[in-house]
């Protein structure tokens, strides 16, 4: 019978885990089981999750809620095909997901992953050119230090030079890009970085068929957060200069920023808005691409049909566990919930601004920042937080937290902790 050691050897031998090395993986830890904002290893620690599994498991683990709805989906049929085929969960989570989108997203295509969702909006974009009579706009201007997956589509309009992507530089399409915007969520706007994108929009809007951008906080090319005005003045151009306006929200949808989506920030609405992560709770893989009723009418003009139809599209389960997870956002004033985590996290956060290596501390909703002035190694400073009982982990000079909405006051303190004395450590 193989114990604790023997599936953490057969695990290194075998898995290849995500921006991992074979030859020198980073340590992985073995979970017995998670629940609430505790994930406990087979080897017996409990660890307080500061990451919502990639900022996913909103409400926490095994909540039995959202064990529920897969229990009873699970009886009538896991998964049925979406081509000819359709089931209530799925138009019921359409209908959920109108209803609380930015105004004017009428249209919701389900896909697999985050990912995908983009690479779903940008054929989307370069399609509905395509039948209004504008085959040329076959791409895409974008900010740098934005991340939008790892499909080939959405790493072109990744970061093309700090991004994780640039050893694929010479297989992707070569896109538009204009600076980062300006960071600091109160910041007066930068009159210079709007010029900079109509600058752009004038040199080449007849060959951008979409601007694609995080709204208002840019998460894993650093977790840099901007004044929502800039998204006000980016919608005007985009209509001036006849471009979409794609938001992704993969990250900060459904709560993160203290509003539903992002978006809520300003007064405007994108073309097509990707979500994923934590729609269905985290249980679940599931994304979708919501539209307007302009785009999604204009590919369908002359009967065209779009031309994307993932094998497990609507999947059953993760439509299921995702409306159960809207119920709870809806039922349990998460929008409140997650502005008094804000606080919490600009509290016990604070005094690490007390320390030497210590660059900026920066908080928005269930997001809290720790900005180093040098890289961390991996290697080393996983193992620490898992000494101390928290789950953090870092990646470049950020050491971040992104907690479950049910997350306690004490639970936030025991992570600050946590990211206050490693830091001692560092130097």
């Amino acid at each position: 019978m193989k114990d604790t050691n023997d599936y953490i050897e057969l695990d290194k031998q075998l898995l290849w885990h995500p921006y991992t090395s074979m030859t020198n993986p980073s340590p992985h830890f073995l979970v017995d089981h998670a629940n609430g904002c505790e994930v406990t290893l087979a080897t017996g620690e409990t660890l307080v999750d500061g990451m919502s599994s990639w900022w996913s498991v909103i409400h926490g683990y095994n909540h039995p809620k959202l064990n529920q709805a897969l229990k009873n989906q699970i009886d009538d049929f896991a998964h049925i095909m979406f081509g000819g085929l359709t089931h209530r969960p799925a138009i019921e989570l359409a209908e959920t997901l109108v209803n609380i989108a930015p105004q004017g997203l009428t249209r919701v295509f389900l896909s697999d992953s985050g990912s995908v969702s983009v690479e779903v909006a940008l054929k989307m974009a370069i399609q509905y050119w395509n039948t209004q009579g504008h085959p040329e706009k076959q791409f895409f201007a974008t900010s740098r230090s934005g991340y939008h997956g790892d499909t080939f589509a959405a790493m072109s309009v990744c970061d093309p030079v700090n991004g994780m992507h640039g050893l694929f530089s010479k297989a992707l399409t070569s896109q538009h890009f204009v600076g980062a915007p300006p960071t600091g969520f109160n910041t007066p706007l930068d009159p210079s970085y709007l010029e900079e994108i109509e600058t752009l929009f004038k040199q080449h809007h007849e060959v951008l068929a979409g601007f694609i951008i995080e709204p208002v906080v840019q998460n894993a090319g650093g977790m840099r957060f901007y004044n929502p005005r800039y998204l006000d003045e980016i919608r005007a151009l985009c209509d001036q200069y006849n471009i979409l306006l794609i938001f992704d929200e993969i990250a900060t949808g459904f709560g993160r920023t203290g509003k539903m989506f992002a978006a809520d920030h300003c007064n405007i609405s994108p073309d097509l808005m990707c979500v994923g992560k934590a729609l269905t709770g985290g249980y679940m893989t599931l994304a979708a691409t919501l539209t307007n009723d302009k785009v999604a009418l204009g590919i369908s003009d002359n009967d065209g049909v779009f031309m994307h139809g993932p094998t497990f599209m609507g999947n059953a389960l993760a439509c299921s566990v995702a409306n159960a997870s809207l119920e709870l956002i809806q039922s349990n004033d998460v929008i409140s919930k997650v502005n008094q985590i804000e606080g919490w996290l600009n509290k016990h956060l604070s005094r690490c601004a007390t320390l030497s290596n210590v660059k900026s501390i920066r908080c928005l909703g269930a997001i809290g920042v720790v900005e180093l002035n040098t890289p961390v190694n991996l290697h080393e400073i996983q193992p620490k937080f898992v000494e101390k009982g928290v789950w953090i982990r870092p990646f470049g000079k950020l050491i971040y937290l992104m907690p479950p909405y049910i997350i306690t006051e004490q639970e936030i303190e025991k992570l600050s902790t946590a990211i206050f004395d490693v830091a001692s450590e560092l130097g």
